[in-house]
């Protein structure tokens, strides 16, 4: 008899072919995404869980921004691609921060599965919708009481959304990667295996919960190609033998095409059990992949050699020194700087992307080609991108 992680393969790969059916537009009033440090805006900074410190932010907003990155992610690009504003964090309210054209929940360090004591961020999926939920029941308490003084002719809010605001906004996901990223430093490779139909149940309930609520549009990112980071190069890729002819960790990036391979099927199962939604899978994997593994065609001089970090080649990576951070290491003081041109790097951090590798991604996602249904044929935008 089969073991249970390849039972559910095989029912994936039974999926697998059988093609989405609808198809998502871009004439959108909101945006409201959910995810990890892939897509958080200042989530995790705003809730005082953690600083960033320059050089983070350098390369667009001159400063610290609360991304996790030199300067603009990939979500960055597909707003500026839809020309609508930046999201702001949730929980980043203060000033004059609008949240007019939709929400970010968001939060580095985030899981799909609740968190677990040693967790960076206490804001797992399930809480982030948890959130979302609040913020639409504040905003229509707003409409409520905005429809009550305008009948009275006094419009108290000028900025109100329009009442199709949740139902025909875009909900964006990004978020699984720390769940596999994670348990491989207390799991076995099967375990972790057995562990994704539970992760993605996890997912399942919190989708369920969003249609509920309304939501209509989905748009989901699968996970990239972990094995290729330099922090779990650093980490696991020790032995040799590990490491696939691209210098990656050969289970880290087998474990995500799992995952994706899973959350594939899910995605299309969805598609036909909630009548009226529009799901939208975006097979980031392979764009990043295509990326690591052609590199110097797009620009590119380093595929996994960190610009922000310290240690110096191969990796310069060391898990003692974050970027942007002084330690003291065997009594001698060193700082994690930034390389001089940041244009010819694809790892920020030795965990995220660098602005010019997000730009590419962005790129490739906006051609259609690597989402089912594909879209090409319904996008009304371009991007005047180098690439």
């Amino acid at each position: 008899m089969a073991p249970k992680p390849y039972i559910f393969l095989i029912i994936a790969l039974l999926f697998i072919f059988l093609p989405l059916t609808a198809s998502i537009h871009f004439k959108l009033p909101a945006i409201f995404n959910f995810g990890d440090s892939n897509s958080d805006t200042g989530e995790l900074v705003a809730a005082g869980v953690y600083s960033l410190e320059p050089p983070y932010g350098q390369s667009y907003f001159t400063k610290p921004s609360g991304r996790y990155c030199d300067g603009r992610l990939i979500i960055d690009f597909l707003l500026e691609a839809m020309d609508l504003p930046f999201l702001n964090a949730y929980l980043d309210s203060i000033g004059r921060t609008s949240f007019r054209k939709g929400c970010n929940f968001a939060a580095a360090g985030s899981t799909i599965e609740p968190p677990t004591a040693r967790a960076v961020s206490p804001f797992s999926f399930r809480v982030q919708v948890a959130q979302f939920i609040r913020f639409k029941l504040q905003v229509l308490r707003l409409i409520a009481k905005d429809y009550y003084h305008l009948i009275a002719g006094k419009k108290l809010h000028k900025y109100l959304p329009d009442e199709d605001y949740f139902q025909n906004g875009l909900y964006m996901f990004d978020i699984g990667q720390n769940d596999l990223a994670g348990a491989f430093y207390s799991k076995t490779f099967d375990q972790i295996l057995a562990l994704i139909p539970l992760i993605l149940t996890e997912f399942e309930t919190g989708i369920k919960t969003l249609y509920d609520q309304g939501a209509r549009n989905f748009w989901v990112h699968n996970t990239g190609p972990l094995g290729c980071l330099a922090q779990n190069v650093a980490k696991f890729g020790t032995d040799p033998s590990s490491l696939d002819e691209l210098g990656c960790v050969s289970k880290h990036n087998q474990a995500a095409k799992v995952f994706n391979l899973q959350l594939h099927t899910l995605c299309k199962k969805l598609q036909g059990q909630y009548a009226g939604s529009n799901f939208t899978y975006v097979d980031i994997y392979t764009i990043k992949w295509n990326l690591i593994a052609n590199y110097s065609k797009f620009g590119f001089e380093q595929p996994i050699m960190v610009c922000c970090g310290y240690g110096g080649p191969p990796l310069n990576y060391d898990s003692r020194i974050g970027c942007g951070k002084t330690e003291v290491l065997n009594g001698t003081t060193m700082t994690a700087k930034a390389c001089s041109d940041s244009s010819e790097y694809v790892n920020w951090d030795g965990i995220h992307y660098l602005e010019a590798a997000n730009q590419y991604v962005s790129s490739q996602i906006l051609t259609g080609k690597y989402s089912d249904p594909p879209f090409s044929d319904k996008m009304p935008f371009l991007l005047g991108l180098k690439f």
